[in-house]
């Protein structure tokens, strides 16, 4: 049996589980909202899992990304150039990447 959650019951889910910090408020938006958007596109329901969430979505900063994954990026770049790049980098290799308007990234590590 499922049960079809708005993103209230989504952010308490979080809470409830010890996990309210894991993301920022825009990041466990725009995780909700892709993850209705691939059950609407596939047509497959997904059990809401806060500890599965946590292990394979993560929300960090540019340089955060580029420290972890050793990206090559020259220092005179500018912050929306290095942005853009990383964004592109991680949307090639990883799973998943979406761009917030807070400066950070949301993306299935790899």
């Amino acid at each position: 049996m499922k049960q079809s959650i708005g993103f209230n019951q989504f952010t308490t889910a979080f809470e409830a589980h010890g996990h309210s910090e894991q993301f920022s408020y825009e990041a466990q938006r725009a995780l909700f909202d892709y993850l209705e958007q691939y059950e609407a596109d596939t047509g497959e329901e997904l059990e809401l899992d806060v500890i599965a969430l946590c292990c394979d979505y993560s929300g960090e900063s540019p340089a955060d990304i580029i420290r972890s994954y050793s990206i090559n990026i020259t220092d005179e770049a500018d912050s929306d150039l290095v942005y853009d790049i990383v964004l592109h980098h991680l949307q090639e290799n990883a799973g998943m990447a979406i761009g917030l308007d807070n400066g950070m990234i949301l993306y299935q590590p790899y």
